[in-house]
């Protein structure tokens, strides 16, 4: 049996704001998919707001809590609900570099008033690697540079680029199940980084990579050119091997590369200013009492990870700027000044009913 919330979509919302006064601007629902997306997808709508058009983000809570991407799209796209007052901003995840493989990837790639991330995940942005440092900075209020974290992540990344790829070609197959993005994860996550030679790290990746890239040449020899061709494709789409962190796992990213990075360097910036503190204590309780403020100001990694919006200067967050401004030079001037309500309100019902 069918609600009536079902058949909620795009002309629904344009119609019910129209029965507000006609200077008032129009309003453009984006459903996300979960509450820790709200604030980046903010972020970014803010640019955007205008004196015609306004964004209200929200989640699609049809059927209860349930959250993610599929549930977004599901809630608009089934009901043909996308549109001029109805977006749905969400998660790339492999779906753009699927390109068309499976229904969500033709959604996310063919529907104008789909605002994907391109990058995996939302977490790909927070890890962007020009801000890794402003991220140390919040937690151990230490501006000393220890890793050029750019250079650390282009190497990082110039190391498993050969196996993501493999593992593309494997999702687009649809033989995920034979090498899987967890068994891709196996290979790639750092296992400890020392601050002084953060280069042994990168050894260790580059050494596990070569040796199941290997494998996967001996076992899929039919394979090889189709991975070289995907390869250039993947290039003529910006997904160059200098940047292959912002499409792997975003959870995986920040768990198992990030943080394996970050946490020693914030624990030497640590050790840094409080032997500075106990340098320039004149005695004992002043020392106590610089340590305790120090320690009640810093930020956990994870926090710091979390609210991090030093990303913006990220190519793939222009790409999502670029998307926006398309979407919006499709609507029509004065958001909320089309006197044709009755009539739009009244098709809109009775899409509900239907």
């Amino acid at each position: 049996m069918k609600r009536l919330t079902d058949n909620i979509n795009s002309r629904y919302f344009e119609a019910a704001d129209r029965l507000l006064p006609s200077k008032r601007r129009g309003r453009i629902i984006a459903f996300v998919e979960s509450y820790d997306d709200v604030s980046f997808w903010r972020l970014l709508l803010d640019e955007f707001e205008t004196g015609d058009y306004y964004f209200q983000i929200m989640l699609p809570n049809r059927g209860g809590l349930t959250k993610g991407k599929k549930s977004a799209l599901r809630s608009c796209i089934e009901h043909d609900g996308l549109g001029r007052n109805l977006i749905a901003c969400v998660d790339s995840d492999y779906d753009w570099l699927l390109q068309g493989v499976t229904q969500t990837s033709r959604d996310i790639i063919s529907n104008p008033y789909v605002i994907q991330t391109y990058a995996y995940a939302i977490e790909n942005y927070q890890c962007w690697s020009g801000s890794l440092h402003q991220i140390c900075v919040q937690c151990t209020l230490n501006d000393h540079r220890l890793i050029d974290f750019q250079a650390f992540m282009e190497l990082y990344s110039k190391a498993v680029y050969p196996l993501f790829v493999w593992n593309v070609w494997f999702y687009r197959k649809k033989l995920h199940n034979q090498f899987s993005m967890q068994d891709l994860n196996i290979d790639i996550r750092l296992r400890s980084v020392d601050v002084r030679r953060p280069q042994g790290a990168l050894r260790g990746v580059q050494e596990r990579v070569e040796h199941k890239v290997h494998w996967l040449e001996n076992h899929y020899p039919e394979a090889i050119d189709e991975v070289a061709q995907l390869r250039r494709e993947l290039t003529d789409m910006g997904v160059t091997e200098d940047k292959t962190y912002l499409f792997l796992q975003g959870h995986h990213l920040v768990e198992n590369v990030i943080l394996k990075l970050l946490m020693p360097v914030c624990t030497v910036l640590r050790q840094e200013r409080e032997a500075e503190i106990r340098r320039f204590a004149m005695h004992d309780q002043q020392y106590r009492n610089e340590i305790s403020a120090y320690q009640h100001s810093q930020m956990s990694l994870e926090e710091a990870i979390r609210k991090n919006t030093h990303y913006r200067e990220c190519d793939l967050y222009q790409r999502m700027r670029d998307d926006v401004s398309h979407l919006l030079s499709m609507l029509p001037e004065g958001g909320g000044e089309n006197k044709e309500h009755a009539e739009d309100l009244k098709s809109a019902d009775k899409h509900q009913e239907g």
